[in-house]
């Protein structure tokens, strides 16, 4: 089972990644990084993230409330797209608190939106914390 610095290199593996994060959405602190953040700067990149993703995962309107989904987080991922990039936050499900989440950014260009999501979701599925 791969740990955080395994699973950011395979995600860099995706056709166009321009950059990887392990961000903990609580916090707003990258857990790790490789390749470029949008900006330049990973912690403004992983704190500003993470803005997104709280947000996200708190809204009573786009998240479904919290009792009966078991174990699995309210959100499964987010897609941003911007003029030259696509942005992917993939909720990583824990033993313990699930506040951690993957982001890629992508070429527009060069990347694979369909195949980044498939991948993403199985990196964050076998995914090892601590």
């Amino acid at each position: 089972m791969p740990g955080i610095d395994e699973s950011l290199l395979e995600a860099m593996r995706l056709p166009g990644a321009r950059g990887a994060l392990v961000v903990d959405w609580i916090s707003g602190l990258a857990l790790g990084a490789v390749g470029e953040a949008p900006g330049g700067d990973v912690e403004a990149t992983a704190a500003e993230t993470a803005e997104l993703a709280r947000l996200a995962m708190e809204s009573g309107a786009l998240a479904p409330a919290l009792g009966g989904q078991g174990d699995d987080p309210p959100v499964e991922d987010l897609i941003l797209t911007t003029a030259d990039a696509f942005h992917l936050l993939r909720f990583v499900v824990t033993p313990f608190d699930s506040t951690v989440f993957l982001f890629l950014s992508l070429d527009r260009a060069d990347g694979n939106l369909a195949l980044a999501r498939i991948r993403l979701a199985e990196m964050a599925d076998r995914m090892v914390l601590g």
